[in-house]
């Protein structure tokens, strides 16, 4: 008998790759061949755990290189499709790490950060779970600690204070009132370690390791407003409620099975030895030292041996000087999949503008609603506003859809300033609007390149 499929499971075998694509949709502009390509890859990772354990273990995940100028959705589809899978994520940037013997980060680190991705995803997913029972609990313990203090509005505890005080917290009568809360400090101390790789930074547990020298976690008394306390006392309660003990367990088999690592400028370490001296003399070692990692290598964390083998790698680079031929042979064998993602528009402009579910605008309308003050986009003023963005990366360096952000605070940038005297006004951003904001700055390529 089988058992019944969770909740998450379940999602997932809905998710098809046209449902995935749909989604992606909904945030990032254009792209298909990319958005396709994770599609796929995402719903092999489903089909895989499908099958048997013996014929599951010799297929390995088809990992992607995307190709593209900056700016244009690389790194907004690999982090949108782990959200839509839950899978724990880390975005990485090549050119940080160096090969051993080289100052820097060591690329095992990688699969440290994805075991501690994998740790919060799960802790926050068990809090969940049982987040109605913490929150009682935790309303419970508020309203002890609230029955044995004075209150200032000379409220006596009696027969039914608890019930009163209890009804009194649910209406948010008492959230500035502060209580007496024992917080325990649950830092780890970071120790620099010296290992083969070089220097790393390790937390290491001394206190749980050596309780009788350490005495315990440190704990101390503070008082808190309510509001504050309420959200301490439900993440013990929840952490109790859970079973801390299997957290890691899970989070190693989460990390292996469906981690996704974005490695973002790919390209910075493109390179043969020998092409270049000085600095660019590691790139080939960095990325002899990337090979092991994504062909699958066991690496130690201090909550496990964790195994890369399925881990999903994306590599993403814009390619301007170097090729993606440039990259050693054994480590181009192991990203199969390679998708060219094209240059934004003026038309992509406009949609990113318009259609995406938390586009630039409606975000900034949102931030000015909380002055009150009323922001509407005329679609003459937002096509305005993407063609000096167009025309500004035709003149200066092509960022992409990061040129909108710039352009878009200029245009805001009095608005934004005036704030809560401008209360109660509608103010409409149209054609006129924008070209008098931006006057001749789009004009002038000397003046572009320092203000946008």
């Amino acid at each position: 008998m089988t058992r019944p499929a969770s909740p998450r499971e379940a999602r997932l075998r809905d998710l098809s790759p046209r449902r995935i694509v749909a989604e992606l949709d909904r945030h990032v502009v254009g792209q298909g061949k990319a958005k396709r390509a994770v599609a796929v890859a995402l719903r092999d990772r489903w089909r895989r755990q499908q099958l048997p354990a013996e014929v599951a273990r010799e297929i390995t995940p088809k990992n992607i290189l995307m190709v593209g100028p900056t700016g244009v959705g690389k790194t907004e589809i690999a982090r949108r499709m782990a959200r839509l899978v839950d899978a724990p994520f880390v975005k990485v940037e090549a050119s940080k790490f160096t090969e051993v013997g080289y100052v820097g980060r060591d690329v095992e680190s990688i699969a440290r950060d994805l075991v501690e991705a994998a740790i919060r995803l799960v802790k926050d997913e068990r809090r969940e779970r049982v987040l109605e029972k913490a929150q009682a609990a935790a309303e419970a313990r508020l309203v002890d600690l609230l029955a044995t203090q004075v209150d200032p509005a000379g409220f006596v505890p009696g027969p039914d204070s608890k019930e009163r005080l209890r009804r009194e917290l649910r209406e948010g009568r008492h959230e500035a009132r502060e209580v007496e809360l024992e917080v325990t400090d649950d830092r780890t101390p970071q120790i620099s370690v010296m290992t083969p790789q070089g220097v790393e930074e390790m937390g290491i547990d001394l206190p749980g390791m050596l309780p009788n020298l350490f005495g315990g976690p440190k704990k101390k008394k503070a008082r808190l407003p309510v509001a504050e306390a309420r959200a301490i006392l439900v993440e013990k309660e929840a952490d109790a409620l859970s079973d801390e003990a299997t957290v890691a367990q899970e989070a190693i088999r989460r990390a292996e099975e469906t981690g996704i690592v974005f490695l973002d400028e790919i390209d910075k370490i493109a390179g043969r030895e020998g092409r270049a001296g000085g600095p660019d003399v590691s790139r080939e070692g960095v990325q002899r030292d990337l090979l092991p990692l994504v062909e699958g290598t066991t690496v130690k964390t201090k909550h496990g041996n964790v195994r890369t083998d399925h881990v999903l790698f994306v590599a993403a680079g814009a390619f301007h000087v170097a090729r993606p031929s440039d990259l050693i042979p054994e480590l181009q064998g192991r990203f199969p999949i390679r998708v060219e993602l094209d240059a934004l528009t003026e038309d992509d402009f406009v949609r990113i503008l318009t259609e995406p579910e938390h586009s630039l605008p409606k975000q900034a309308r949102a931030l000015l609603s909380a002055e009150a003050v009323e922001l509407v986009f005329a679609e003459d003023g937002l096509a305005e506003i993407a063609k000096a963005a167009a025309e500004t990366n035709r003149n200066l360096e092509n960022i992409g859809a990061r040129r909108l952000h710039t352009i878009l605070e200029r245009v805001l940038s009095e608005i934004s300033f005036a704030g809560p005297d401008a209360a109660g006004a509608r103010i409409v951003i149209d054609r006129p609007a924008v070209a008098r904001a931006l006057g001749d700055l789009v004009a002038s390529r000397d003046l572009s390149r320092f203000v946008l």
